[in-house]
């Protein structure tokens, strides 16, 4: 199996074991009768520049643990005077040591829209991201058919929530954008082997039509590297592991938004 297939798997136990615990019909009243906060991811990545979606998450299946005893809360917080202008929150258990508490954790902490990053199969787990009080949830087109992910962001929009879009390759962003995605990441991280790469960005966005927001996901970790994905075009970066090392994450993030364009590519790029 792939790393993927792998974390899939274990995706779809957990989620029975969830619908056990609390029924769907009760969930999705419950998610229903939530108000919108008005939080739009889209809207907050939509200002000049290059924004930062910044992640917290403990760990990943390819570098492991990456902080020990990393505070949620005041990690978030410093992600918010940082600069972030969005906070993406990893909820998977078994490979990445998330919950749907962090979640709730993360939106108390912060004014600013918060992603539940998670590999998303099943409505269930939209109204799950409503209650905990996600503004905006992933989909991995990897993770779906289209006629899923069509389904999905559909239902997901009915609650109010943002869509960020994933893709890796060419014949993904097709299906992303045949979807009607408007805000799509771009993962420059193969899901397969979570190898890292992120000219894949650069090599997608010739292919990105006029009025869609582009993330680029995985890898980030230098101003040189915004300011060269500035001048592609892509609104936003999605940074995780590069901030959840860094001793003072406020510091690192001030660090990583201070680039101009046409900054030289020095850096090497982050693993």
């Amino acid at each position: 199996m792939s790393v993927l297939e792998d974390i899939l798997a274990s995706t779809r136990v957990e989620l029975e074991q969830r619908k056990r615990e609390r029924p769907e019909a009760q969930v999705r009243e419950q998610a229903r009768a939530v108000r919108d906060t008005g939080r739009g991811l889209r809207d907050a990545l939509s200002t000049p520049g290059v924004s930062v979606i910044a992640e917290f998450k403990r760990r990943s299946p390819s570098a492991g643990r990456l902080r020990e005893d990393a505070d949620l809360g005041e990690t978030v917080k410093a992600y918010e005077r940082g600069g972030a202008s969005a906070v993406s929150v990893l909820t998977e258990g078994p490979n990445f040591e998330g919950s749907l508490d962090d979640l709730l954790d993360a939106r108390a902490a912060c004014g600013l829209p918060v992603l539940r990053k998670d590999f998303i199969v099943d409505p269930y787990q939209l109204y799950e991201a409503r209650l905990a009080g996600a503004d905006a949830v992933l989909l991995i087109v990897a993770a779906l058919s289209a006629s899923e992910l069509g389904a999905l962001r559909e239902r997901a929009r009915e609650l109010s929530l943002d869509v960020l879009v994933e893709v890796h390759d060419s014949d993904e962003l097709r299906v992303a954008l045949g979807a009607g995605a408007d805000l799509i990441g771009i993962n420059n991280r193969d899901l397969r082997d979570f190898s890292v790469d992120v000219e894949r960005t650069f090599a997608l966005m010739d292919e990105m039509p006029a009025g869609v927001l582009a993330v680029s996901e995985s890898g980030i970790a230098s101003p040189a590297q915004l300011a060269r994905l500035d001048e592609a075009g892509v609104a936003a970066v999605l940074v995780g592991e590069s901030l959840m090392r860094a001793p003072r994450p406020e510091q690192a993030l001030h660090k990583l938004r201070a680039y101009s364009a046409g900054s030289p590519i020095s850096e090497p790029t982050a693993r």
